[in-house]
């Protein structure tokens, strides 16, 4: 058939006919508020990333025009030297601590979202480490371990003697202790707002209908509230992680990594502006993001994998009954 001609009088639509239209205004509109942020992005996070991954692989001091290709030297270095290997055991603590902050956190917000009185104003005293700047909290910290300090003027108060009381932040064997603690302080009450605010928009009358069917708290929680904040719990995880690896603030501003509290994250920084290694430091920071990355899809896939596998089975489940349904129908419109 020939191509149908065109009507007298009308004219092929123009580019600013196009323009003008309402889809051609929501994409532009689109492309205008993004290109900033999308350009900022590429030129601050993606374009230092590639830098830092093409410098990890060389011998640079930093300020020499020079640089020197050697491989996977840096990586070796970093696998091969037992104090680069030993500072990844301080964020064991960090994590843990984390893991018990979580815990915690999910504690207090369930317990302060039931109907009690006061419970505001105790989310405001949970939450209230949160909004402090950490140089404050670690100056804060390092009065209240030091010798004769709060925690010693408490706990003299309470019996003990001062002569046996450690050194809390001197002590090898309890400095990251110490230090995971004033790490917990500080960032409970921000996971507890999450916590909350996921919680709260779990449908109420799901809850009260458990209640009348003679279910406890515990019940609740595990069956109709946890449930419905797993992704909540799951992003919380993933900044767990990625914050007891890049811890940095309150060690440096406390023990400046002495007494074996030095963190990744510190290590790092000393390789690169105290001895001039920016190649091993940025082989360091090469490091710190792969293994983030590898915890990161591990846990996603443990939490949110399962979710998945089941939405795809009972998706299979359903087509396979629908498909059985046609049939049933086909067969009973045949009189078979």
């Amino acid at each position: 058939m020939a191509q149908q001609e065109m009507r007298p009088g009308a004219h092929k639509p123009s580019i600013l006919d196009k323009l003008s239209t309402r889809k051609a205004q929501k994409v532009i509109i689109i492309t205008a508020f993004l290109f900033v942020p999308v350009v900022l992005l590429l030129l601050f996070t993606y374009v230092p990333l590639v830098d830092m991954f093409k410098i990890s692989f060389e011998k640079w001091n930093g300020t020499s025009k020079v640089h020197q290709f050697i491989g996977f030297d840096n990586y070796i270095e970093i696998f091969s030297r037992p104090e680069y290997l030993s500072i990844l055991k301080n964020s064991l603590y960090y994590f843990v601590g984390s893991i018990v902050q979580i815990v915690i956190a999910l504690y207090f917000a369930t317990i302060l979202n039931y109907k009690l009185k006061g419970s505001n104003f105790f989310k405001g005293i949970i939450f209230f480490p949160s909004l402090l700047n950490g140089v404050a909290v670690g100056l804060l910290f390092l009065y209240f371990y030091k010798g004769g300090g709060t925690l010693d003027t408490v706990l003299t108060f309470l019996g003990a003697d001062p002569e046996t009381l450690p050194l809390w932040l001197g002590n090898a064997a309890i400095v990251n202790y110490s230090l995971v603690l004033v790490s917990l302080w500080r960032y409970m009450g921000q996971n507890m707002v999450m916590f909350n605010g996921a919680i709260q928009s779990v449908g109420t009358e799901l809850i009260e209908a458990a209640s009348l069917d003679g279910a406890n708290k515990w019940q609740q929680f595990k069956f109709i509230i946890l449930p419905n904040i797993k992704t909540i719990v799951s992003l919380n995880l993933i900044l767990a992680v990625k914050g007891a690896i890049s811890v940095f603030e309150i060690p440096y501003i406390m023990t400046d990594g002495q007494n074996g509290s030095s963190t990744f994250v510190m290590k790092t920084l000393d390789t690169a502006f105290v001895s001039r290694k920016y190649g091993l430091a940025s082989a360091l920071g090469v490091v710190l993001l792969i293994f983030i990355m590898i915890v990161t899809f591990i846990q996603k896939y443990f939490i949110e994998g399962r979710e998945v596998d089941e939405y795809g089975n009972n998706a299979k489940r359903l087509r396979k009954e629908e498909k059985a349904y046609r049939k049933a129908r086909k067969a009973a419109s045949k009189g078979v």
